[in-house]
């Protein structure tokens, strides 16, 4: 496969010098298109190139042209960074190897490895938010450890998405999009003053497209879409040092849900369970369409004072999500009596609310500049998850509920210093404490009066009980960057990162339900350089990096039962990555990355199970993309033409590492093609995404009684035309 996809880029860049990457952290064409990106890796605005940290950084611009909509788009177009979804909405992140399991993360008593920021609020929980709506300036995906200046700590890393501020330039955007799979999409976005010191901006959007999965037992199409998303923002300087952004958003997704798709081994018992199972990818076999239903709204106040010895920031956010959700993972077609169903079902109601402190300053003439501040967040979730087991045997059938009940708490005090030893070096010394308290209350129990089903919920008493714990850590970083000359910086770092504790959200004991599993802890050292050269025609950034990790949180599934999470696991990870970036001419980008991981555990062990060795789960050896943008002016129009390529080495789902789990390695092959008036007023593009219409796992999940294989799929090949206007 990865022979065949260079020779797909080969060709493509014989064919006209076409090729421009990952926008990964590209500062400006040589005719000066993009501009320079400027980012906020270190809570300060800094030229990207001036950040001694590794980021990838994509402009409004880079979106646009890349026709990235999703986190998946950017995961391709990143190094170190993966991306896998058990459900359109519940993606889960792996930065550098280190992520969080489903089992982990969706319970109600789990933090993320990988932490996702809108606009500079923790978004733990809902999903991410529809790129389309949020009228984005930037997404910034930072790696390895950010345990010092981050709301919420990131054991692996985070992903910010940052949205334009209202201003005093009024303008309007509109843009329709028609594609296969009956797509269709529109969004409007507006920002204009109200008076010379109050602006406004709104954003709107809407989202529909036909499933791209069949359901041959109920005739439906599944995993569709139907989304729509609104937000606003009001803008006030009531004075030239005083600026207030109030900001709220709503998206609302109501759509059928994911029946995974059933490998079946027909080897097995003779094939009596896979009778009926269409072997087609594309279409399953459940006995229900299942269903996701979402509502997330956010809301924000940030304040920002200047002082005469730096700057006071306060971001106050309140965030809510509802989730409802039906998940056909198990099936077969109702064919008794071997029927076979397995069914996840639920409900979440989460409510965080965070108040963050920060004053940032500077002192000596500028050679000391640093940050302070305190930072707050209680977190409400009450979830309920269930699921339905219907086998042939009345011994492992019926149905189980698990109500939860969380409630979490997050206190931090941090700062980080800057101080210029001497022109052009630079140290740095940071540190967060966190306090973190976590309580709630876990139950499992039947709730029909079948036969059941396993120990302890094949009684009607199962289990009520509760379980709180607090946990406090300190996560210092050290550094030192050296800017030998303008377009040469280079830096190292030491970081402690931190996740915190929680607890099992599917328990199969009473005792399991109410005992804690501890935090995880990771230390990581990086070695980095960023440099340009031939007069910025050429941009090369690496970077090497260590992590040790300690007390992982490893969730592992028990067949007819539930999913058990444990601190059983240390890890070392090592690697490398590098992005680059050409512009040989006038016009001509190309760009893209390489990142080599080695992730294994270094210490893994449960009873009857020694997994000591094996890779970490989402961890492939090998990734790269390289791509290229092409731009051109025809009269008074303006051609551009962005082609993107991908290819990810072979992983493991699971910590087993067994070859049923196997992420296979995998490629992808994007490209948009537009033409634009003057000023670039109007704009229409084709575009084509997976056009070699790769079949990519999104997960997997083995149940071994059954040797069934059951999967999620990535989209198949898409297509269709774009049309903007702007004033």
């Amino acid at each position: 496969m990865l022979k065949q996809g260079l020779s797909r880029v080969a060709s493509l860049m014989a064919g006209g010098a076409l090729l421009a990457g990952p926008y990964v952290a590209a500062a400006q064409e040589i005719d000066g298109h993009y501009g320079e990106i400027i980012v906020t890796a270190q809570r300060q605005e800094q030229k990207l190139q001036d950040v001694p940290v590794s980021v990838t950084a994509f402009s409004s611009e880079q979106l646009r042209d890349g026709n990235v909509e999703t986190v998946q788009d950017i995961a391709a177009r990143t190094p170190g960074l993966s991306v896998s979804a058990v459900d359109p909405i519940n993606t889960n992140f792996a930065m550098r190897g280190i992520g969080s399991a489903p089992g982990i993360s969706q319970n109600a008593g789990g933090d993320p490895s990988v932490v996702v920021f809108v606009d500079g609020v923790y978004a733990g929980r809902g999903g991410t938010p529809d790129l389309d709506a949020l009228d984005l300036e930037r997404v910034e995906v930072l790696r390895g450890p950010q345990g010092t200046l981050f709301g919420k700590n990131a054991i692996g890393g985070l992903v910010q998405f940052i949205s334009r501020k209202p201003s005093d330039d009024p303008s309007f955007a509109f843009e329709a999009t028609l594609g296969n799979y009956d797509k269709f999409g529109a969004s409007a976005r507006g920002n204009m003053p109200i008076t010379d010191k109050i602006f406004i901006s709104t954003g709107l959007a809407v989202k529909r497209r036909n499933g791209y999965e069949f359901n041959e037992t109920t005739g439906n199409d599944v995993n569709n879409q139907q989304l729509i998303t609104g937000r606003v923002a009001l803008r006030l300087l009531p004075t030239d040092t005083l600026d207030i952004i109030l900001r709220a958003d709503v998206s609302d997704q109501d759509q059928k849900g994911n029946p995974r798709h059933n490998n079946c081994d027909t080897s097995f018992n003779g094939g009596v369970h896979c009778i009926g199972i269409n072997p087609d990818p594309r279409v399953v076999n459940a006995y229900t369409d299942g269903k996701i239903k979402r509502t997330v709204q956010s809301y924000s106040a940030e304040i920002s004072l200047d002082l005469p010895f730096g700057t006071l920031t306060s971001l106050t956010a309140l965030r809510k999500v509802d989730l409802e959700f039906e998940t056909a993972f198990f099936s077969n077609p109702v064919n008794p009596p071997n029927q076979i169903e397995s069914t996840d079902f639920g409900q979440e109601d989460n409510s965080q609310f965070s108040q963050e402190l920060r004053l940032s300053f500077e002192a000596f003439n500028g050679r000391l500049t640093g940050q302070t501040g305190l930072y707050y967040l209680k977190e409400d979730n009450e979830r309920v998850q269930g699921q339905i087991q219907q086998f042939p045997s009345p011994a492992i059938s019926g149905v189980g509920r698990y109500p939860q009940s969380v409630n979490a708490r997050s206190i931090a005090v941090f700062g980080q210093l800057d101080f210029e030893v001497v022109p052009s070096l630079t140290f740095t010394a940071g540190g967060r404490m966190t306090w973190e308290r976590k309580s709630g209350r876990f139950a499992g129990f039947k709730v029909d009066d079948g036969p059941g089903i396993p120990p302890p919920l094949g009684s009607a008493a199962g289990y009520d009980v509760t379980g709180k714990e607090d946990w406090k850590a300190f996560t210092p970083r050290v550094a030192l960057n050296w800017k030998t000359t303008d377009d040469i910086l280079l830096y190292a770092s030491a970081a402690r990162g931190y996740k915190s504790g929680g607890f099992q959200g599917l328990s199969g004991t009473a005792a399991g339900a109410s005992a804690p599993y501890d935090p995880e802890f990771a230390w990581g050292y990086e070695l980095g350089a960023k440099t340009e050269w031939f007069d910025r025609a050429l941009r090369l950034n690496v970077s090497l990096f260590q992590t040790d990790y300690s007390d992982l949180q490893i969730s592992q599934l028990v067949p007819l039962c539930c999913v058990v999470v444990s601190n059983a696991a240390k890890a070392r990870i090592r690697g490398a990555e590098a992005e680059f970036v050409i512009r040989p001419v006038r016009g001509l980008q190309i760009d893209g990355s390489y990142a080599y991981l080695d992730a294994k555990f270094t210490e893994y062990a449960i009873p009857g199970q020694n997994y000591t060795g094996n890779e970490l789960p989402r961890s492939p050896k090998n990734k790269f993309n390289i791509g290229g943008h092409y731009e051109v002016p025809i009269g008074d129009l303006s051609a551009k033409l962005r082609v993107d390529y991908s290819w990810v080495d072979d992983a493991f789902f699971e910590a087993s590492n067994i070859p049923q789990q196997l992420w296979p390695s995998h490629d992808n092959l994007d490209a948009r093609l537009s033409i634009a008036g003057a000023n670039n007023e109007w704009e229409l593009a084709i575009w084509g995404k997976n056009l070699t219409d790769e079949l990519v796992p999104t997960y997997v999940t083995y149940f071994g009684p059954f040797r069934q294989i059951l999967t999620p799929y990535a989209p198949p090949r898409t297509y269709g035309m774009t049309l903007a206007f702007k004033i």
